[in-house]
């Protein structure tokens, strides 16, 4: 699979595209910006947006509706690498674009759970969706209720997992999105490693792993600093996959009895040890640098191997949620100082 005959045209197309992503200059100039407006005014200059929002009227210029846009061309992109793609890859990218599927699954049982009457326009995706999807955005957003909306997924993947949720009566949004979670993570780790050979196969295991362990840190950080959350209920909400962090260093990790000491045990673990974490940062800010780094030394080790489309897309979908985040903290009138903190992850 990993060959410069069989990645070379969808490396080339991959490497037209990476050179439309934004550079960090581009990010402190839209740090200064006053308005939403003003981003997207600054966005049509842009060679990746400039399709999408050229025709876009002004009256139309809201958070809402240029994240909508970000998105079709992220969809778009994945679209051209998928029909670049020779059969092994198409695999690779339709196991891929579960993540997606998850995403519109959790905001539709955030429509049912918080009863709103008029969920966000999903019209956008429905192509995309028609093309590499299970599932039906219409009978999703049309469902009135938790049932039914499990109900719907009857003849998906998904619905094993979810039917195990609704019938505990009790289930909460988080049991839903935990549950959602753990089978995306688990089919990864499983399913993606018998669709690779090789060297491909033995990098996406180190990968696959590392997001693992770095998500289960993140979690159980989460848990104890937010939630004020026990060891048995910690274990239930993290993934049961072990990779470089042991079981012993998990375990460790999961029963410090204060943040304080969770910190201080963590500096033992081999990702303290390889990525420095620092105290500067946030948790969450520290597992998408540690991510970026493993993915940029694959693909400028392997170039033409399956590396040159998971970097492309994670690159992208980190540039996206950048600038949604920016956009809210203009929205909100924050100063460009506090606003690139945001974006850098610093902690305030």
């Amino acid at each position: 699979m990993g060959s410069v005959m069989t990645y070379s045209g969808i490396t080339t197309k991959i490497r037209a595209m990476q050179a439309k992503l934004l550079k960090p200059e581009d990010f402190e100039q839209i740090a200064s910006l006053k308005s939403v407006a003003e981003v997207t005014e600054y966005l049509k200059e842009k060679a990746a947006y400039a399709p999408y929002l050229e025709n876009m009227d002004s009256t139309f210029y809201h958070r809402g509706n240029v994240e909508k846009v970000l998105y079709q061309s992220l969809f778009d992109d994945f679209s051209r690498i998928f029909r670049f793609g020779g059969m092994e890859q198409k695999q690779f990218l339709k196991t891929y674009w579960k993540r997606y599927e998850i995403d519109v699954i959790n905001y539709c049982l955030r429509i049912v759970f918080n009863h709103y009457q008029k969920p966000m326009d999903l019209d956008y995706k429905k192509e995309y969706f028609e093309k590499y999807s299970q599932i039906s955005i219409d009978a999703l957003v049309s469902s009135k209720n938790v049932t039914e909306l499990v109900e719907n997924l009857q003849n998906t993947e998904y619905y094993k997992s979810l039917k195990k949720i609704q019938e505990l009566k009790t289930a909460t949004l988080f049991d839903y999105d935990m549950a959602l979670e753990l089978y995306y993570f688990t089919t990864l780790w499983k399913r993606q490693r018998r669709l690779l050979k090789g060297k491909e196969q033995k990098m996406y295991i180190r990968d696959c792993g590392t997001k693992i362990d770095l998500l289960n840190i993140q979690w159980v950080y989460r848990a104890k600093k937010y939630y004020h959350m026990l060891p048995p209920d910690i274990y239930s909400l993290t993934i049961p996959i072990h990779y470089r962090l042991s079981v012993e260093e998990y375990k460790t990790l999961v029963e410090t009895p204060s943040v304080e000491e969770f910190q201080r045990q963590l500096e033992n673990t081999y990702y303290a040890k390889k990525y420095h974490f620092g105290s500067d940062r946030t948790i969450e800010r520290i597992y998408k640098d540690c991510l970026q780094k493993l993915y940029l030394a694959d693909r400028r080790q392997n170039p033409y191997s399956i590396a040159s489309i998971y970097t492309y897309l994670f690159l992208k979908e980190e540039e996206i949620d950048a600038l949604t985040t920016a956009m809210e903290c203009i929205r909100y009138g924050l100063p460009r100082g506090e606003t690139l903190a945001y974006l850098g992850g610093v902690k305030q």
